[in-house]
């Protein structure tokens, strides 16, 4: 009865974790450094989801299988005046997509709202049901 609750809440947790990915990606479009601090760009980062729960492989529902990065290519910009520019005077920059990144966002977030409206949806027949067997 309440599993049509626990599908929804797998897949608001999954659409969050998308969402918090998209947010670093955009949060560091301009990182040229590691955590070491060597120069070397951010790679975007993507969700990859899986049927089932993490929990339990064959419970209904969504999980995050994995957070990968993306192995693209940097943007080189012409900055000679950067701490950061090789001696041809060129930085290297993530290759993020800021527009890509942004319809990355607007999806993940209907996607939570749908799963919202859906789990709002199941608590209110789970009430009726109740009211009826009382």
């Amino acid at each position: 009865m309440f599993e049509s609750l626990d599908i929804g809440a797998s897949a608001l947790e999954a659409q969050r974790v998308r969402l918090d990915t998209i947010a670093g990606n955009v949060a560091n479009i301009n990182t040229t450094h590691d955590k070491s601090g060597k120069v070397h760009p951010y790679q975007r980062r993507f969700v990859v989801l899986a049927s089932g729960n993490a929990g339990s492989g064959d419970a209904p529902g969504v999980h995050v299988e994995q957070i990968g990065t993306e192995d693209k290519a940097p943007l080189e910009k012409f900055d000679p005046g950067n701490p950061d520019a090789d001696k041809n005077g060129y930085v290297a920059y993530p290759a993020i997509d800021l527009s890509t990144e942004m319809v990355d966002a607007l999806e993940a977030s209907r996607s939570y709202e749908a799963n919202v409206t859906t789990m709002e949806n199941a608590k209110a027949m789970i009430n009726s049901t109740l009211r009826l067997l009382a």
